[in-house]
């Protein structure tokens, strides 16, 4: 019996997410599919460099490569997961979602992430924006542009999906691009240290959550948004926040 459930536990893992729309579980072209793989791979291999050199400024080399891949593909952005949906609504719940998220991680694990490594998240980068409306101004329109849109873009659209090309649509296989493209999202903001890193792998992994549980990289850009925005807001007020307790 025993044995019986945990191989349904592995089928079930190996089944098409149902969090995909057809275009985006199509997966690679059927002519050519070695070729294909492989042009995949070297896409995946340039932009993991790209993270981990720190080359110029790690998003926008990828969604240069992913502009690249789409003409080469002659697909447009609906591949990469913008698909549309109603946008009030859709807003409703991803600033919901943001603020929940936003609290747990204030709440829970920035804490105990610097009680167990007596380290703090490093934001000196944004001591100044304290009182200061004009920088908070500043920060949030990178933050709902170059960060939001763009980030999201190259990370949970571009990245993970040619991820997925590789590992395959199934439930694991989306299992291992999040985990992938959220780990290399935390690497590019290893300016803010350790903690820093740890931080933003799981803002990944939860801005990919919404991503396919709405079906829509829109969801995962006003989450995006809305988030950074909090958290900027927060500075403003209060200065750099590293828990609440």
């Amino acid at each position: 019996m025993e044995s019986a459930y945990e191989v349904m536990h592995v089928a079930a893992l190996l089944e098409p997410t149902p969090y995909l729309t057809a275009e985006e579980r199509a997966g690679l072209p059927a002519a050519h599919h070695h070729a294909w793989t492989v042009v995949t791979a070297v896409e995946v291999t340039l932009a993991g460099v790209a993270v981990l050199a720190d080359l110029l400024v790690p998003s926008l080399v990828m969604l240069a490569l992913a502009g690249v891949s789409l003409l080469v593909r002659r697909r447009g952005v609906g591949s990469l997961g913008f698909h549309r949906a109603a946008a009030l609504p859709l807003a409703g719940k991803a600033l919901v979602f943001a603020a929940a998220w936003s609290l747990f991680q204030f709440g829970l694990t920035m804490p105990i992430a610097n009680h167990v490594s007596g380290h703090e998240t490093d934001l000196s980068q944004f001591a100044d924006v304290e009182g200061n409306a004009g920088r908070l101004l500043a920060l949030l329109l990178l933050s709902w542009t170059i960060a939001a849109v763009g980030e999201e873009f190259a990370y949970r659209g571009y990245l993970q999906t040619r991820l997925r090309e590789l590992f395959g649509s199934s439930r694991a296989g989306v299992a291992v691009a999040v985990a992938v493209s959220s780990v290399l999202f935390g690497v590019a903001h290893s300016e803010q240290g350790i903690i820093g890193v740890v931080v933003i792998t799981l803002d990944g992994v939860a801005f990919s959550a919404v991503r396919y549980r709405l079906r829509t990289l829109w969801a995962a850009v006003l989450v995006h948004g809305f988030n950074n925005t909090i958290r900027f807001v927060t500075f403003f007020v209060a200065g750099p926040v590293y828990g609440l307790w």
